[in-house]
């Protein structure tokens, strides 16, 4: 009987502290000396070379909006290589000499494969490349905010994934979730001295660093990003946090794409959520504050399965003990005002507070995508993309 309780009482530590973990976020972020992140300033003098890999996959309807987007960085020094995986290329027809439209005679199916199919086929050694989905559009400052990180010795930075459309409720509530983990996994976790995590596009890295963390490994499915970053932090560098270098993202609009879409993000977490302890046992054996905490992160379950899981023990423990059921409520508060907290703090469109009211019927699709989820990779490698979707 004791050791029952002891694991009833464990499991509702290791699930209740994820409610309270950004606000802990907070804490080190409020007390670190940030400025340690910058005393590394080494301004260029000329404008380093960068590759901008953008990966398709069977859908290329969106492209020239985005090669039109990245033409239009303020910036010179880069070249665009679209690597069209399974794709009809004979309608892309780019006239800039920039734009350089990869065609890989076998299907590829992998975003590690496509990168590394334009990283062979690169013109020229780039210094840097960076990464972007073919549904993303480009803030023309982009680059130029990279390089303020790269000009401090990281050699990995991660930018931020800001909505393109808010058609729809469920573009919406994509949309809030998407500023929860900014804030939180973003500047918060890279400002308590620690990580940012990745994004899956909007992120850059100096080549040479890209090519050692991945060229031995044969990545299928979703995740790459997940093995990515714990590469890097196996090396115990950081990964920077540019927040105001932005890329354009498609959120979800309907109800099967988002069932399909988080399918595979629920499948990525239950195959890589277990390297989080390696990092953590390594950061208390090297004393690294970068690993431990961030090892922590990627141990943390979804957002909705903890916010599920916390409910529920509350409501059990209603029955069994008040004080601790008071407990979960208060943990459950924290956690609301944390995340209102991260949508005030961040350039928040009236519409997706509008949209909060939904978060139950956003859960529940959540929920199909966990039944769903060990087959994740066999739906589809990429999102596709619908604008006739109903919750307007």
């Amino acid at each position: 009987m004791i050791v029952i309780k002891f694991l009833w009482l464990a499991l509702q530590v290791l699930i209740g502290y994820n409610l309270i973990f950004p606000v802990i976020l907070s804490i080190f972020y409020a007390l670190r000396n940030r400025s340690l992140d910058y005393k590394q300033y080494k301004a260029y003098d000329y404008e380093v070379d960068y590759a901008i890999i953008v990966t398709a996959y069977e859908q290329t309807q969106q492209l020239p909006s985005v090669v039109n987007s990245l033409l239009k960085i303020n910036y010179s020094n880069y070249l665009i290589y679209i690597v069209a995986d399974k794709c009809d290329v004979s309608e892309l027809n780019f006239i800039d000499p920039r734009v350089i439209v990869l065609r890989p005679d076998q299907v590829l199916a992998s975003n590690t494969r496509s990168h590394f199919y334009a990283i062979n086929h690169f013109l020229r050694p780039h210094d840097r490349l960076t990464i972007i989905d073919s549904d993303n559009l480009t803030d023309p400052e982009y680059l130029l905010k990279l390089n303020f990180f790269f000009d401090q010795g990281y050699e990995a930075v991660q930018g931020v994934r800001a909505a393109k459309n808010l058609d729809t409720t469920y573009a919406c509530l994509d949309a809030a979730r998407d500023i929860y983990y900014h804030y939180y996994d973003g500047k918060m976790l890279f400002g308590a001295g620690s990580s940012a995590t990745l994004s899956g596009s909007g992120m850059a890295f100096k080549t040479a660093l890209y090519i050692k963390c991945l060229q031995h490994l044969d990545i299928t499915g979703a995740g790459f990003d997940k093995v990515l970053q714990h590469a890097i932090l196996s090396h115990d560098l950081r990964i920077a946090f540019a927040e105001d270098a932005i890329v354009y993202d498609e959120k979800t609009t309907g109800t099967d794409q988002l069932v399909n879409q988080r399918a595979r993000w629920i499948n990525t977490w239950f195959r890589y959520f277990t390297l989080g302890f390696g990092l953590v046992f390594k950061g208390i054996r090297n004393l690294s504050w970068n690993q431990f905490l961030f090892g922590l992160v990627l141990l943390r379950p979804p957002l909705f399965i903890f916010l599920i899981l916390s409910v529920f023990f509350f409501c059990v423990n209603l029955f069994l003990s008040i004080p601790v059921a008071l407990t979960w409520l208060a943990g459950l508060i924290v956690f609301v005002v944390g995340f209102l907290v991260a949508l005030m703090r961040s350039s928040t469109d009236k519409v997706i507070y509008n949209s909060l009211k939904n978060i139950p019927a956003f859960m529940f699709y959540q929920v199909k995508s966990l039944i769903k989820a060990k087959w994740a990779n066999q739906i589809s490698v990429a999102t596709k993309h619908s604008y006739q979707e109903e919750n307007k």
